[in-house]
């Protein structure tokens, strides 16, 4: 016999009983945080959702690494206090958007979906310790969130499993403790190198970047990753189906117009309407020839040449092979493999005072055990969004010695001016008091 297919509701609590599964099975935070914002997305159909502890977002839906200043995250803190303030931070349910000020709402529109639910987490004591954001287009209706309410039940009795937050005090004698707090202050005291950790990768110095010089498809990429390329080899070849049939109905054209101005070059003798016409022809022999012209111009840059010796760098062929480009759409790079610099990405949450000259450290992820010297050349003033999504400063370095091979990655340990041990260390929760106090 075969066996009985389940129904939607059944397989609505199976899905159900293993989120809460899920979530009693956590061994870690992490791992529990991570589950809240990406395990119900199936069973709700959320588009995003955010974990916020302590008013601060500590897990996002499809974010490995929460970025502290992203504008998405900043948002969700900011909704959350304000939920606080109109004593919606403790009761489940949709998020008014006239709960939030106007400011919320401008950011909800263009960051987050229409229709906003709001899970808070309680302790034992009937205490919010944070709250889950939920967001999607379509409205919520009552049996979802009568199940989110007892999920977050579930959530909330798995986060305080992990983290029940036991209270620890010391049982010293006073002095013990004054004794303890003097040294610690002439400690923290002790001048040290402020140092900062940095994603890097070594690239390029001064390499020529080969861009498309053409609207068009590539056919062919005729160079591998780290390959040595000649003055003049073929790099890359477009598709030049199109470029040539152009250039043939262009020298066609020309034709055409020569024998017609041939022509009446030779009827104004005793035509006086041809003789009349001669200078428009010419003008019309000139424009044809100028296309013609151009036509074998675009013909002959269907083929990318190189312009110098080096090595090509650029990541795969295959991505490239049959994409349609633009001109001026960077292709590869060319560069010498002797001539390398360290590209650095400041994290904005970790920039200190650097200044040209600043003593750098490359530990390639290949090599840790090995340290590569280098000194800062150049900082950006402006911080960018990394392909990572992370708002970070570009920082370039040049190689005290032989630089490592172009596209290796690691670790750069960035070396500021002198500071206390207490400014190294208090460094982030003293910006983070300051940007909540504004002293």
């Amino acid at each position: 016999m075969n066996a009985p297919v389940p129904n939607a509701m059944e397989q609505l609590l199976a899905h159900y009983l293993r989120l809460e599964h899920q979530a009693r099975a956590a061994t870690t935070v992490e791992t529990l945080g991570y589950s809240m914002v990406n395990d119900a997305q199936p069973l709700f159909a959320f588009r995003h959702a955010a974990l916020v502890i302590a008013g601060k977002v500590r897990a996002l839906t499809g974010i490995s690494v929460v970025e502290p200043n992203a504008p998405f995250v900043a948002f969700i803190e900011h909704a959350a206090a304000q939920l606080v303030r109109s004593g919606r931070f403790g009761v489940p349910g949709p998020v008014d958007p006239q709960s939030l000020d106007q400011t919320s709402r401008d950011d909800w529109q263009s960051l987050s979906a229409p229709a906003a639910f709001w899970l808070p987490l309680k302790d034992r004591q009937g205490e919010v310790f944070g709250g889950l954001w939920l967001a999607r287009d379509n409205p919520w209706v009552d049996a979802e969130q009568t199940l989110l309410s007892h999920l977050g039940d579930c959530y909330s009795h798995a986060w305080l499993a992990l983290q029940p937050g036991k209270p620890w005090r010391i049982r010293w004698p006073a002095r013990t403790r004054w004794a303890i707090a003097g040294a610690a202050l002439l400690v923290l005291l002790v001048p040290v190198r402020q140092s900062v950790l940095a994603p890097a990768e070594v690239v390029p110095r001064n390499g020529q970047v080969v861009a498309a010089p053409l609207d068009g498809v590539v056919a062919e990429f005729l160079v591998k990753p780290n390959q040595l390329v000649t003055p003049g080899q073929v790099l890359v070849r477009f598709d030049a189906t199109s470029l040539k049939a152009q250039a043939d109905v262009a020298e066609r054209t020309l034709g055409v117009a020569e024998a017609e101005f041939k022509a009446n070059t030779q009827r104004a003798f005793s035509d006086s309407e041809s003789s009349s016409r001669l200078d428009l022809l010419a003008a019309r022999v000139e424009q044809k020839r100028a296309e013609r012209d151009y036509a074998r111009d675009l013909l002959a840059r269907s083929e990318v040449r190189a312009e110098r010796a080096g090595i090509a760098v650029f990541a795969d062929a295959q991505r490239w092979t049959g994409k349609p480009v633009q001109t001026g759409e960077r292709l590869l790079e060319i560069a010498d493999p002797a001539q390398a610099e360290l590209r650095i990405e400041l994290p904005v949450a970790d920039a200190i005072s650097l200044e040209p000259g600043a003593e750098v450290a490359l530990f390639l992820d290949s090599d840790p055990l090995h340290r590569h010297s280098a000194e800062l050349e150049r900082a950006a003033y402006e911080a960018q969004n990394t392909p990572a999504g992370q708002l970070a400063y570009r920082l370039d370095a040049r190689f005290v010695e032989a630089p490592p091979r172009i596209g290796l990655r690691g670790t750069a340990k960035l070396f500021g001016q002198r500071a206390p041990l207490a400014l190294y260390v208090l460094r982030r929760p003293l910006a983070a008091l300051r940007q909540t106090v504004g002293l």
